[in-house]
């Protein structure tokens, strides 16, 4: 499990977690930090110095994205449903 920077960090000009970090794995994006997840050996000692809570582990990071294209997902089956009957309805 690596760490990952979230939607916190946008434009945020603290550095308490980068100095922290053992392996200097962070690196400047566009407008935030971003934590390379092959360099990020899991110590989580940046976690708790991040004053804006925009460091977490990935594992809230994949979740929160599988929610968000679970519901995507199931946004479209609907669609594709509707549309199919449709489909029927004109063909019949």
């Amino acid at each position: 499990m690596t760490y990952v920077v979230n939607e916190n960090c946008i434009k945020c000009k603290l550095t308490d977690c980068v100095e922290v970090c053992p392996v200097d794995c962070f690196y400047e994006g566009e407008n935030m930090l971003v934590i390379n997840p092959d360099e990020c050996i899991d110590c989580g000692v940046c976690e708790p110095e991040c004053p804006i809570n925009a460091i977490e582990p990935d594992t809230n990071h994949q979740l929160k994205l599988n929610q968000k294209e679970n519901a995507e997902d199931l946004k479209i089956q609907k669609q594709k449903k509707l549309y199919n009957s449709l489909l029927q309805s004109k063909n019949l």
